[in-house]
């Protein structure tokens, strides 16, 4: 029978080891694939390692080179009781005011007071009726309190059903003794806007805008808002107030640290490429997987050439406080960035994300139809070089990780064949070595047979 065995049986040999061991022999070509597969796994790993170190950096030049960046301020206020908050372009200033009044949300409380008997809750006093009138903005609605048509509301059913209304109005049930409850509604919103009424309801308090008062109160102008928050007094900054305050000021300035945190990013972003490429390309570490890889080396350098050669009409990289370090890094210096973004905050911005025109197919900056531009400003060229790095089709380093995962199917295509071949190799074997022990039992079979019948002839038969 196919695959069936008799081991040594008839040899003495241990065939089933002598097949094992020569398979190991034929297995050793697969097991320099399987090698091979996954240092080709590592590779493609470590690609897109890199990959990811590339887009940070891309992440980080495409921040420095936007306008908003430049025009970061900051916001403060002299009073604790009043916060401001700018975005990114809001314009400079400052502005002198007082909090007459903060926003409040209107609130009224039932005339009507409930008695509580024997234990009762909320969920036990009856309201008293199964409908509430409720005005808001001159819109009048009728609530139905009861929510599970039994003909009555109590408290707890009546304030439920004033929630679920979604008329911005929010009902509580209060206990104001040990015996006695009362209703209260609260407007959602503040401001004057937010002012009811409701039938069987007093105002405890009327709902009121905030108002401040710009410059001296007694010629200044007076400015409103439903919230306790002014936008646009200041372009680009929020205003907040909690309490009446007196002499308040606001002031919004340029904030060279906010800057300056952008630029450190990018500087990370850049050590971080560089850090990894090294220790993927070291040819003294035995856990770099990819040693004297070309376009990696060539792609370190091009992002240290980008401070090295960023000497141009505005100077060297080391005015705006980015130098190389010795061992091959970026170094920023925010003291002198912030000194010379102060000093001069136009010329800053130029050396990060400047461009430069160049000449069309005709070879003359004159003619501007055809002409393009380059960048020049140390983030935009960064920019450009992580984005060609990492593009999803042309990108590098995604080509080298795409041609990596190809290796890889071809390797492990070529294993599953050895895997077949050697299958195969180890039925021929099995079946070679079981004829060969079968073929020996029926020899040995024959000889007992041909001795038990000489044995069994007559002495005179013997001796003739």
């Amino acid at each position: 029978m196919a695959g069936m065995s008799i081991g040594g049986l008839a040899s003495g040999l241990d065939t089933a080891g002598i097949v094992d061991q020569l398979i190991a022999v034929e297995s050793n070509q697969k097991s320099l694939l399987a090698s091979r597969l996954s240092a080709t796994q590592s590779q493609a790993g470590a690609y897109r390692a890199i990959n990811t170190r590339f887009d940070a950096l891309r992440s980080a030049a495409e921040a420095v080179t936007k306008a908003a960046t430049w025009q970061l301020t900051k916001a403060t206020s002299s009073a604790s009781s009043v916060t401001a908050a700018s975005v990114g372009g809001a314009s400079s200033g400052s502005v002198t005011f007082t909090v007459d009044q903060v926003a409040r949300a209107h609130s009224a409380v039932s005339a009507t007071t409930w008695t509580a008997t024997a234990g009762q809750t909320a969920d036990d006093v009856d309201y008293g009726a199964t409908s509430l009138q409720l005005e808001i903005n001159g819109a009048s609605s009728t609530i139905d309190l009861d929510r599970n048509g039994d003909g009555t509301a109590t408290l707890a059913e009546a304030a439920a059903a004033i929630n679920a209304a979604g008329l911005g109005v929010t009902a509580t049930a209060l206990k104001t003794s040990d015996t006695e409850y009362r209703m209260s509604l609260t407007s959602t919103a503040t401001g004057a806007a937010s002012a009811f009424t409701a039938t069987g309801f007093t105002t405890a308090t009327q709902g009121r805008n905030a108002q401040i008062t710009v410059g001296d109160p007694a010629t200044g102008y007076s400015i409103s808002s439903p919230t306790n928050t002014f936008s646009g007094l200041i372009a680009g900054t929020t205003i907040t107030v909690t309490k009446p305050e007196a002499g308040v000021t606001v002031d919004v300035a340029a904030d060279p640290d906010a800057v300056a945190a952008k630029i450190e990013s990018l500087v990370t972003a850049a050590n971080g490429l560089l850090e990894s490429i090294d220790s993927y390309t070291s040819a003294t570490s035995t856990a770099a997987v990819l040693k004297g890889d070309s376009t990696l080396r060539r792609l370190a350098t091009q992002t240290l050439d980008v401070l090295a050669y960023a000497i141009g009409g505005d100077g060297s990289a080391a005015s705006v406080g980015l130098q190389l370090t010795k061992d091959g890094r970026y170094s920023f210096d925010k003291t002198a960035f912030t000194a010379k973004l102060e000093a001069d905050p136009a010329l800053v911005k130029r050396m990060f994300d400047g461009t430069a025109a160049t000449a069309g197919d005709d070879g003359d900056l004159a003619t501007t139809a055809d002409n393009g531009t380059a960048s020049v400003g140390i983030a935009a060229k960064l920019l450009s070089l992580a984005t060609s790095a990492t593009d999803s089709t042309m990108g590098s380093l995604i080509a080298l990780a795409k041609g990596a995962d190809a290796r890889a199917t071809s390797l492990q295509d070529s294993i599953d064949a050895w895997d077949l071949r050697l299958d195969m190799r180890r039925q021929t074997l099995t079946r070679q070595f079981t004829a060969m022990e079968t073929a020996l039992s029926s020899m040995q079979n024959q000889a007992n047979w041909l001795s038990a019948a000489l044995g069994s002839l007559p002495s005179s038969a013997k001796q003739s």
